[in-house]
């Protein structure tokens, strides 16, 4: 059963490696996201203790996100997981 259409979605976590964010904002703000092509960045949330940021991006597949988490690796800790919209979800589950 495929749940997507177009790209895959992605939730990535980032954890700030030393807990500390400056070093990723200065970057960003000399660089941007420095997203490779083919993927597509859609929101983003910092959770309250500023330890952690929660991407959605969108690619064709999961390894179109190697270069950009290349590109933060020595910044930060990775983990990503493929998801879909609960609506996407409720509407591929068979009945």
């Amino acid at each position: 059963m495929t749940l997507y259409n177009f790209g895959m979605l992605f939730m990535v976590i980032e954890r700030f490696r030393g807990g500390d964010p400056r070093p990723i904002r200065e970057r960003f703000l000399a660089r941007g996201r420095m997203l490779p092509e083919g993927v597509i960045y859609h929101a983003s949330w910092i959770d309250t203790e500023a330890a952690r940021c929660f991407q959605v991006m969108e690619a064709e597949d999961p390894s179109r996100l190697e270069p950009w988490i290349r590109a933060w690796g020595d910044l930060v800790d990775f983990e990503i997981a493929p998801v879909v919209t609960s609506q996407e979800y409720w509407e591929a589950l068979p009945s």
